[in-house]
């Protein structure tokens, strides 16, 4: 798996997390990632340090290919030490680590977070941050933790348990949205 589709897949299991969450077993089926569309990617900083294994995107970082749309202040790709270069794209890719706004929207689906990881081995996506939404037009889905087995398609949205948060996932759903 190239660095730039192993990036995209990350941003893409968000809103495909989404669908283990949905009341009636809806899927989110706005996501189309494909080897054939070419993946733009922009920062206005990339470094490789190819001591640490790790690649790091910062600055206004966008990942766009087709209809999909990742941005976030700062991504770390880390790979694995047998596994080529960062910097012509060839890199083995361990996991991802995203913050700073973690933004997901792909058609009319949209997944946010402060923080998100992808582990490539173990296929676990963790989406986290004050607040964690999901979101497809009208309906939304509330949060502070979502975990993602990618293998199984078992997804768990976990409540807040800061103080003054209401300690509970949210879930709002608009009357004929489920319909299409």
């Amino acid at each position: 798996m190239t660095r730039g589709r192993s990036i995209l897949v990350a941003a893409g299991l968000l809103l495909l997390a989404s669908a283990s969450l949905a009341q009636e077993g809806r899927r989110f089926d706005g996501l189309n990632l494909s080897n054939d569309e070419p993946i733009q990617i922009e920062s206005d900083r990339f470094e490789v340090d190819e001591n640490q294994h790790l690649a790091t995107f910062s600055g206004n970082v966008s990942v766009i290919q087709g209809p999909t749309i990742f941005k976030a202040s700062r991504m770390k790709v880390f790979y694995r030490s047998n596994g080529g270069s960062a910097t012509t794209g060839s890199a083995d890719i361990e996991r991802l680590e995203a913050d700073g706004g973690v933004y997901v929207k792909s058609e009319n689906q949209v997944a946010t977070g402060d923080h998100g990881t992808f582990d490539m081995a173990t296929e676990v996506l963790v989406l986290s941050g004050k607040e964690v939404v999901l979101s497809e037009g009208e309906n939304v889905i509330v949060g502070c933790k979502l975990t993602v087995q990618i293998k199984s398609g078992q997804a768990t949205l976990e409540s807040c348990e800061e103080a003054g948060s209401t300690g509970r996932v949210r879930m709002l759903l608009s009357p004929g949205s489920q319909s299409r």
